[in-house]
């Protein structure tokens, strides 16, 4: 029996520094999956919606979306309500990752849909450790759509 390919894990992050940080986590924790990034709203909907039919981008939707709430153009919480009311996409798990830890943001982003809110830590380990956790939560413990 053949294996099935690895789904891909969304990043929308804007900031190199925090997706590099978080590719090193990946790393470390040795993540298989192959990990994409969109640094705009408005990429992350043209590959979500628009999967299979634009060139350079994967064939399958991916396992899970990690996603910044500030991004440039679309924000955050538009990518989110869109991919919540998409019938081919709203079972994709979406992890808000954000430096907000207001709550008024947490509590929208849960009403629009997200299935976890992560808040971006200052230090390096707590990140790695954060990644870690959520990434063996969604990719090992959980059983995930077989959405394409």
């Amino acid at each position: 029996m053949a294996t099935l390919p690895l789904k891909p894990i969304l990043v929308v992050e804007d900031s190199a520094e925090d997706f590099t940080a978080l590719g090193r986590a990946f790393r470390k924790h040795a993540l298989r999956n192959p990990v994409l990034r969109c640094e705009d709203g408005d990429q992350a909907l043209e590959y979500l919606q628009g999967c299979g039919k634009a060139s350079g981008w994967p064939q399958t939707l991916p396992a899970l979306v990690l996603l910044d709430l500030n991004l440039p153009g679309t924000d955050g919480r538009t990518v989110l309500s869109k991919l919540k009311q998409d019938t081919r996409l709203y079972s994709i798990p979406v992890i808000i990752f954000s430096t907000s830890s207001n709550a008024r943001d947490i509590e929208d982003c849960y009403r629009l849909g997200a299935n976890s809110y992560l808040t971006k830590p200052i230090e390096y380990a707590v990140l790695e450790e954060k990644i870690r956790l959520a990434m063996h939560y969604w990719l090992d413990a959980s059983e995930l759509p077989f959405a394409n």
